[in-house]
């Protein structure tokens, strides 16, 4: 099995429902993802899949919740905007566009989101 990891930033406010205490009020983070990508076979070039590629693929993800409050855009306006969900949100953004790119060839092994320096969560299957 292979691996490639690639990692970037996006800065996003967001508030959390549901929540008593400092982070139900609307507030914003230097958000750092990281997602690494799993698959058996290297393409022609002997790539799991090129960086830049990966870099692409994120691109419009991060470019739609970049300087957003999360909580006003869509999957967010139901779905509580925690380290969690936004780590899922990458997962399965990632995983579907890399089906269409590698037929399947690779996957999204893990993601992780840093909310601060020292808080991450990380989302798996």
């Amino acid at each position: 099995m292979y691996e490639v990891t690639v990692e970037a930033g996006f800065s996003s406010g967001h508030y959390l429902r549901n929540y008593q205490g400092k982070c139900e009020n609307p507030h914003g983070h230097n958000y750092k993802v990281r997602i690494t990508l799993a698959g058996r076979e290297l393409d022609d070039t002997g790539l799991l899949l090129d960086f830049k590629i990966l870099k692409n693929i994120l691109k419009p993800t991060i470019d739609y919740i970049d300087h957003q409050m999360l909580n006003d855009i869509s999957p967010f306006t139901e779905l509580n905007p925690s380290a969690e969900n936004i780590a899922k949100y990458f997962y399965d953004e990632t995983n579907r566009e890399l089906l269409r790119v590698t037929d399947g060839r690779v996957r999204v092994k893990d993601c992780t989101i840093w909310e601060t320096d020292t808080t991450t969560a990380t989302y798996f299957e």
